[in-house]
């Protein structure tokens, strides 16, 4: 029996790069279309974007494919440059594009229910019809084919063992990183990860204190202030590898990331030297508290107060969904301190200390209560209500030593928050991809693995597709932010994307379980309540798509 001809567009590498001029126009196209339709007098207005939300953050979705794809093109370049470029990486980036193609034409899921296409956004026929070059067509017909996800699926079978699906396009250093934090969590992480979940217990203090050791908490603080002084590189191979462990322990370096971003942007050379060190070995474990009730992503209406009294300020009024509040030593709490100053302007941000909790009483600190609120996943740190009464905080401690500084701090922050969440998503998207592809080859069904049905083996080699793009769209905003750039455009792109590709993964993995996937017993249930948070913690996806449009039409 003759071997079936190869699935592989010729020179697939330049095959691809030859459709990006056309989704360059397609975006552009929407771009000025949807410009159009949100604007009044030559300025987008707030209220005509208000309204028509559907079309303006479809741009959104459709500007994210571009820049994905374009960074797939550039990924698959240099590893050619390298002699790295494999049958795997080129079917993967042949997919991508065939996939990413056809649905930006054909509709883009913004999520399950819905589907923007084209036209909503005001892309007329003609440019709709200008789309279809001679390539956009070879790469939709060809690139994401059945053949293409049959060889896949086989070249994912035969190296089911291996760390990643693909050259990542790591260089070396950031490849010894991966090695050893995949090892930390396979050791000390996921054999535990599930039945901390089961239980609702706190992450073992041991581990967070090994995590410690290992510079986790300090992997961006400079070493003369005791942290390692890598970039956001390396803490997206880090959180990375630790989420595909567990989540709750890939998210237990974010907000020391947090505090150490607000401190090194916004803090005093004391508060630098006094807090630094100590939030890089874990002497320090902190939690962001900015939340309110009734306010999720409005923080301009906040309304815990901090009235300062001599060389203390007092704070009163309520905070909501802050993760692991009891076990912590100090809080980044954003708070108003100006009742005069309506919005952003009146927030203060403070470097609230406090003592930890313990399992007989919370929240010990005079003036402060709170309890638990019960979560369906991401339970490794748990979240809590707080209510403050008269909690008192040294003026010394006011991040800056200036009020109506805490909005425009904390808006610093948010570029490495969301690229460290979109790695988080990775590695949420790559455990859901092992589990699913472990029991796929071991469940027997019919007399042979269920792997061996293409409605199963081909839903696993589409999670190594678009993990990758994830990968490389979420790295691209890190090598921004290490060589100084703005990368607010790219690191939401990449948060947004991500979380919606971990979502689709850990519901396929379920999938591919059947029945046994809905027992609490199996891993895969856990996933798939973890994956569900990424779309709405660190701006929540329709946020997220506004904050992106903005962006493109400020351009």
């Amino acid at each position: 029996m003759s071997k079936p001809a190869s699935p592989l567009i010729e020179n697939p590498i330049a095959a691809c790069a030859a459709t990006l001029p056309a989704a360059e126009a397609l975006l552009l196209a929407a771009r000025e279309a949807v410009r159009a339709l949100l604007s009044e007098k030559g300025q987008v207005s707030a209220d005509l974007l208000e309204q028509n939300q559907f079309q303006a953050h479809g741009l959104a979705w459709l500007a994210t494919y571009v820049e994905s794809l374009r960074e797939m093109h550039g990924w698959a370049a240099r590893l050619q440059a390298e002699r790295r470029f494999g049958e795997m990486e080129a079917l993967i980036l042949q997919a991508a594009f065939g996939e990413y193609l056809s649905q930006m034409a054909g509709g883009i899921a913004m999520n399950q229910g819905e589907v923007v296409r084209p036209q909503d956004m005001g892309v007329s026929d003609a440019q709709q019809k200008a789309f279809y070059t001679d390539a956009v067509n070879t790469v939709i017909r060809n690139g994401n084919s059945a053949a293409v996800r049959d060889r896949l699926a086989e070249l994912i079978a035969e190296n089911s063992g291996a760390v990643t699906f693909g050259d990542t396009g790591l260089d070396e250093t950031h490849s010894m990183i991966r090695e050893q934090f995949h090892r930390f969590a396979e050791e000390q992480v996921a054999p535990f990860a599930h039945d901390w979940h089961m239980k609702n217990e706190l992450i073992p203090i041991e581990v967070v204190n090994q995590m410690g050791e290992l510079g986790v908490f300090g992997l961006t603080i400079p070493e003369q202030l005791g942290g390692l002084g890598l970039g956001k590189m390396a803490m997206c191979v880090v959180s990375e590898e630790l989420s595909r462990g567990y989540i709750g322990v890939g998210s237990l370096g974010t907000r020391s990331e947090i505090a150490a971003e607000l401190i090194m942007g916004s803090g005093t050379d004391a508060q630098k030297a006094h807090y630094l060190p100590k939030l890089a070995s874990a002497e320090i474990l902190p939690t962001a508290v900015f939340t309110e009730p009734n306010t999720g992503s409005d923080l301009a209406t906040l309304r815990t107060r901090a009235v300062k009294q001599g060389d203390v300020y007092k704070i009163t009024g309520n905070k909501t969904w802050i993760t692991h509040a009891a076990r912590t030593d100090m809080m980044t709490l954003l708070v108003r301190t100006n009742p005069n100053e309506a919005g952003y302007k009146g927030l203060s941000m403070f470097l609230a200390e406090k003592p930890r909790g313990t399992d007989d009483n919370l929240f010990p600190a005079k003036g402060m209560t709170g309890g638990e609120i019960e979560v369906l996943g991401y339970r490794g740190m748990k979240e809590y209500e707080l209510a403050f009464d008269g909690f008192e905080v040294p003026a010394k401690n006011l991040l800056g030593e200036k009020e109506g500084e805490g909005f425009k701090s904390l808006m610093k922050t948010f570029e490495s928050a969301r690229i460290q969440t979109a790695a988080r998503a990775i590695g949420v998207a790559q455990c859901a991809l092992e589990l699913g592809l472990k029991y796929g080859q071991e469940r027997m069904q019919f007399g042979k693995p269920i792997y061996s049905f293409p409605r199963v083996s081909g839903k696993i080699a589409w999670m190594a597709v678009e993990i990758m793009i994830a990968r490389q769209l979420t790295y691209y905003s890190a090598r921004r932010k290490d060589d100084g750039k703005r990368c607010d455009l790219e690191a939401g792109m990449a948060k947004l994307l991500g979380a919606r590709i971990a979502w689709m993964c850990a519901d396929n993995a379920l999938q591919i379980h059947g029945g046994n996937g809905f027992a609490l017993e199996y891993p895969v249930s856990r996933v798939l309540c973890d994956a569900r948070i990424l779309n709405i913690f660190e701006g929540a996806a329709e946020i997220q798509a506004q904050v992106i449009t903005r962006r493109l039409l400020e351009e």
